[in-house]
């Protein structure tokens, strides 16, 4: 307890899954957190659940694909809590994820874009004087093993995600400097619950998929806090050992 004592933090896509694990685990270990997400109703549950247990919470309506808002939900953050010291970037829109290469149109693919990279890059811009200031700013950017792998027909999908490992190392070379880290998690999660039907489990050595609140969000702790302070530029993956060595 106590890890993020002091700190303040944006988790962005925090309404679900990963990003509300990490949003309730950064509140324990003492954050102030800002609560992300496209839906007002959505982010008030999880700000809700975090004042229930005693932490520190601000709900913010943000679509991650309008620059706009990215802005204005920065400029609210700093407006509460006067300085942010952890960016999270967990936002994705999964509905056109699916393509293969052949069929693959620049809209479809621009829209990943636009929720993925284009987005983390844009926090990431506003977000830096801030980082900056902290004197130990610390960003976790999430990828995915799929496009580690190039998991056939998820064309658009890969290369957004692969686009935010090149933005993750080439920011982490830039703004080393200014004592920030800049890291990337490329995690195999189970985030559709009980109710998803016929998934089979991943091919891994574990053979399971990882729990959001069990698996995941304790790494996205460790990169947010003191103990990862000289690591940077790298993608750790959570992921039961399904693309072992692959990644590095």
């Amino acid at each position: 307890m106590g890890r993020l004592d002091g700190k303040v933090a944006i988790v962005t896509g925090a309404s679900r899954g990963i990003g509300r694990a990490t949003a309730r685990l950064f509140a324990a270990e003492g954050a102030k957190v800002a609560v992300l997400s496209r839906t007002a109703e959505s982010v008030e549950r999880v700000v809700a659940d975090i004042v229930e247990t005693g932490g520190t919470a601000l709900g913010v309506v943000c679509d991650v694909g309008e620059a706009d808002q990215i802005m204005i939900a920065v400029d609210k953050v700093v407006a509460a809590y006067g300085r942010i010291d952890i960016l999270v970037n967990n936002a994705f829109d999964g509905s056109a994820v699916l393509s293969s290469i052949i069929d693959l149109s620049v809209e479809q693919l621009q829209r990943n874009f636009d929720t993925g990279p284009i987005a983390y890059l844009r926090f990431m811009q506003a977000s830096y004087p801030y980082l900056k200031e902290s004197g130990e700013g610390r960003i976790i950017n999430f990828g995915s093993m799929a496009g580690t792998l190039g998991l056939v027909g998820y064309g658009p999908y890969n290369m957004a995600k692969e686009a935010i490992r090149a933005l993750t190392r080439t920011a982490a070379r830039e703004w080393g400097a200014d004592n920030i880290t800049v890291n990337n998690i490329l995690p195999i999660a189970d985030t559709w619950g009980a109710a998803a039907k016929d998934v089979p489990p991943p091919a891994s050595p574990l053979a399971r998929f990882g729990s959001p609140e069990n698996d995941i969000a304790p790494v996205v702790l460790f990169l947010a806090s003191k103990d990862s302070q000289f690591i940077t530029g790298y993608s750790l993956t959570p992921d039961g050992g399904a693309i072992i060595d692959s990644a590095r």
